[in-house]
């Protein structure tokens, strides 16, 4: 990281910033051209759970690759200035890689299911059918490395 002074250094931080958003956008490349795409998300012991539909551009791209980059970010806020060079913006953000997978086994999808629920609605107790939970495709990354940065704190 270019700017030090900027970097989160606290894995408290990163965590709490994890677990505080709902939307991840994750960068995946298995074609002539990167694909990034924002997306629900659920965080728990270093994993990042994503619901998402049976078939598409990143099922495909995933089966192709399967090693990704992914973008949390919060706090987002202008701040303005009277001169347009000191304009700013405050916020706080992580970026990651990792190894993104396709998880099949119906005991683990109800488990990201009730992360991801959990994550949106701070409720903890969901129920899910296995009819229901056998056509959800459930993503799962394991995070190899991430870092934060934020400005304005």
């Amino acid at each position: 990281m270019r700017k030090k002074d900027k970097k989160i250094k606290d894995r408290e931080e990163i965590e709490e910033i994890l677990f505080s958003n709902k939307i991840c956008r994750i960068a995946l490349s298995g074609e002539d051209n990167p694909y990034i795409v924002p997306i629900n998300y659920g965080y728990k012991k270093n994993k990042i759970f994503l619901h998402t539909g049976i078939i598409g551009k990143k099922i495909d791209m995933i089966k192709k690759n399967n090693r990704v980059c992914f973008e949390v970010s919060d706090s987002i806020e202008e701040l303005r200035s009277e001169k347009a060079c000191d304009f700013s913006t405050k916020y706080r953000c992580v970026i990651g890689f990792g190894i993104i997978k396709i998880v099949e086994d119906l005991d683990r999808k109800k488990e990201a299911l009730q992360i991801l629920m959990e994550q949106h609605t701070d409720e903890k107790s969901w129920q899910f059918s296995d009819e229901i939970v056998k056509k959800t495709m459930i993503l799962e990354i394991e995070i190899e490395s991430i870092t934060g940065k934020k400005s304005g704190f």
